[in-house]
């Protein structure tokens, strides 16, 4: 959430220039458009090509076309959204200097973090020595205090959610729509650009319609939500008792050490499913009890290690099967009782392998093979899980990682010193 430092000192102007921008890049894009349709659109109409893939190309070629609109559509929405936004902003900011002002007139002071004090400089000191000596007067300035205080926060308040709601606005219009896909329009790409982009920041600040007794930060809730904007459907319970969560890290004679502590608390049933050109995908789980985690890394440019460790007790159930571009997985499992893992593994050259174990303490069984990439890290990991236990039993997996950015600069970097050898042995022969 934004701060009263943070709205006092934001130059607010940038919003403009940025949607002048948007705008200047939607009118490019209509020249791109335009082209396309008359030189390479124009290839799938005349009678020259006929056949199965002349009808695709008809297709695909009018499909792109179609991005180059909705990706006009798109950056005027946004553009139209950042000059709302200029606007709103700017409004609530000159309301806050206002505010601030009204309490400097009252004999306040407001510090650049947005703190309101009695100026006593502005007393003589007689009006001081008065003021030590009045316990009613002490208490009606520290009254006056706690009222202009709440009058700044409340308007610091009222710019974060516009902010917040802004950021919904620009996340929503950026985010396809589909509203001509699926054999209603020209719309072939499931993941582009949004044809029906919001310009409208009132409008598109509202509230997704789907969603059922949530609140931001609250610990209960249920929400629901079909296939739609190029995402999965979902549905949600959770009831959250308590979240803790602690992390750092430091660099020692070049190492990168790093470590994270967390604890969670409640229960949670959730069901994911969708179809769109990335893939497919269906997951449902259910989860009752507490967790807690603890991990150590290590790391250099080219090695690595961790450790890992971490305990549940509780009952948790789920099933999942993802096939997409990124990720090809299967997993079942289903387990009561408590159970203790621990893990380690170590990486060179941007390949990592690393093993976990599990003991049980219950009844359960549990698997999991499959290959994905990390989005945050851009690593492919490849592995799989099994366990099982009638009464007291466990889990073993293993799982290999492949950053392909770390192994393509290690494989640089060796023939760069390969090369840098090959010179200086030709060097004693010359």
């Amino acid at each position: 959430m934004l701060n009263y430092h943070e709205v006092m000192t934001t130059d607010l102007g940038l919003l403009t220039t940025a949607a002048g921008k948007w705008e200047a890049m939607a009118a490019e894009l209509a020249k791109v458009e335009s082209r396309y349709g008359d030189t390479v659109q124009q290839i799938t109409m005349g009678p020259a090509w006929t056949g199965i893939s002349a009808g695709t190309a008809h297709t695909t070629f009018k499909g792109t076309r179609y991005e180059y609109s909705a990706a006009q559509i798109q950056a005027k929405a946004v553009a139209s959204l950042l000059r709302e936004a200029h606007t709103q902003l700017a409004d609530l900011k000159k309301k806050l200097e206002s505010a601030r002002d009204d309490a400097v007139a009252a004999g306040m002071s407001v510090s650049e973090q947005g703190r309101v004090a009695f100026d006593y400089g502005r007393l003589t000191p007689a009006e001081r020595s008065a003021y030590h000596h009045d316990p009613d007067g002490q208490k009606s300035v520290a009254e006056a205090v706690t009222k202009w205080q709440q009058h700044i926060d409340d308007r610091v308040k009222a710019v974060a959610e516009l902010d917040q709601g802004v950021r919904t606005a620009l996340t929503r219009a950026t985010v396809d729509s589909n509203k001509d896909a699926f054999g209603k329009g020209a719309d072939e790409t499931f993941n582009g650009f949004n044809a029906g982009a919001q310009g409208d920041l009132a409008k598109a600040m509202k509230p997704d319609e789907t969603q059922v007794g949530t609140k931001p930060d609250s610990k209960t809730g249920t929400s629901v939500s079909g296939p739609k904007y190029g995402k999965e459907g979902s549905a949600k319970a959770y009831a959250d008792l308590f979240h803790e969560t602690a992390q750092g890290q430091t660099t020692v004679d070049g190492m990168k050490l790093s470590g994270i502590a967390d604890i969670y608390g409640g229960g949670r049933a959730t069901a994911n499913y969708g179809f769109t050109d990335q893939g497919a995908s269906a997951k449902a789980e259910a989860s009752v009890g507490v967790r807690a985690l603890a991990e150590g890394r290590a790391e250099s440019e080219y090695v690595g290690r961790y450790a890992r460790a971490e305990g549940f007790a509780g009952a948790e159930v789920g099933v999942s099967a993802k096939a997409t571009k990124e990720e090809v997985s299967a997993g079942f499992k289903a387990f009561a009782g408590a159970k203790g893992t621990v893990a380690t593994g170590a990486e060179v050259f941007g390949i990592g392998v690393g093993a976990n174990a599990e003991g049980w303490a219950g009844p359960g069984a549990e698997g999991w093979w499959g290959y994905k990439k990390d989005k945050d890290t851009g690593k492919w990991k490849i592995g799989g899980e099994f366990g099982a236990s009638p009464i007291v039993g466990g889990k073993v997996g293993l799982e290999i990682t492949v950053d392909p950015h770390k192994v393509s600069k290690a494989a640089g970097d060796a023939a760069h010193a390969l090369g840098d050898a090959a010179h200086a042995v030709g060097g004693w022969f010359d």
